[in-house]
């Protein structure tokens, strides 16, 4: 890419997604997402090189859907070792929306930099009229470079909002301004490329966490089962029997569920699998219940998504339910 004195360097590593994403001139819907290489993505946010001296890798380019836990250890293993270069002074992930939420919150527990690391996508394919994906990339180049956005962990930029890697989550199938905080509101906005920031994160994340991906190249198998009236419990049986690692349940309510699935996770103590009580509700905390037994850990406020994978990687650390209990209550 060109050289521009005076402008940050910031490098993309695109993953694939709707915004790179191709179909039927004008249309929304029914595409074919990963089809756009990181370099003409660029181009179409960026083609003056007015914001930053631009860098692009392809990581991969898949349907979100497709993502797996042998790309997020690639993708934070790659930002680390870019990381290192001190010409380089922040990064943009392109991503499907899909599963955006859940490669945010692992890049925040897992990344070890301070510098700017943001992801951003679309919801509508490069094809779409009023494709938004330009603007999303574009506004997240521009927070990538500025200094404001150093320390506060991975950030999503979507819709003119910027949002922390941890509580950040997908409310909308269609809607372009598809991503919200929930109870805890976004951290800011982009407004013509320069960020307006009110908020920082208070869980350690980056640097300040105890995970580290450098030796891996997977993560432990955990399960979401999810509860609803008459749900069999045998599928947690499943589950483990499937190799499952770990447990994690979208229960109602504060992370509720039946008689019969709380004997079911009684009768598993005994392999020593933990099971992480969340809700499927999307707001909330898990509240303490007597009535509830097993090898029990709160998920705090966590939906069950971002509940896996902070399960996954203590799962890499410890199989003590203490230890894993004191991470949920940390991160």
């Amino acid at each position: 890419m060109p050289h521009a004195n005076g402008l940050p360097t910031v490098v993309a590593l695109a993953t694939g997604g709707t915004i790179a994403g191709q179909g039927s001139a004008g249309k929304a819907t029914n595409y074919r997402p990963g089809q756009i290489d990181v370099n003409t993505l660029l181009q179409l946010a960026a083609p003056d090189f007015d914001l930053a001296n631009l860098r692009g890798e392809q990581v991969c380019n898949v349907n979100s859907d497709d993502i797996t836990s042998e790309h997020w250890t690639e993708l934070a293993r790659a930002i680390n070792r870019l990381a290192a270069d001190p010409d380089i002074d922040g990064f943009v992930v392109t991503h499907g929306t899909d599963t955006l939420e859940e490669t945010a919150y692992f890049l925040n527990l897992t990344v070890k930099t301070d510098k700017p690391v943001i992801i951003t996508g679309a919801m509508r394919p490069a094809t779409a009229t009023s494709a938004d994906g330009p603007m999303n990339l574009r506004q997240s180049i521009a927070l990538a470079g500025n200094p404001l956005a150093r320390g506060k962990g991975v950030l999503v930029v979507f819709s003119d909002g910027i949002f922390g890697g941890r509580d950040v989550r997908k409310i909308s199938t269609i809607q372009t301004d598809a991503f919200s905080a929930n109870d805890f509101g976004c951290m800011g906005y982009m407004v013509d490329g320069v960020p307006h920031i009110f908020n920082a994160p208070v869980k350690p994340h980056t640097l300040a966490t105890e995970f580290d991906v450098e030796g891996l190249s997977t993560l432990p198998s955990v399960a979401v089962a999810y509860f609803a009236v008459d749900a069999d419990p045998a599928v947690l049986r499943f589950h483990v029997d499937r190799g499952a690692r770990g447990l994690v349940i979208a229960g109602a309510g504060a992370g509720c569920y039946s008689t019969p699935w709380n004997n079911a996770i009684v009768e598993l103590e005994e392999t020593g699998i933990p099971v992480v009580r969340a809700s499927r509700i999307g707001a909330g905390l898990i509240t303490h219940d007597d009535f509830y037994r097993g090898n029990l850990i709160d998920g705090s406020d966590l939906p069950p998504q971002k509940a896996a994978v902070l399960l996954r990687l203590a799962l890499t650390r410890t199989s003590s339910r203490t230890e894993i209990q004191r991470m949920f209550d940390t991160y």
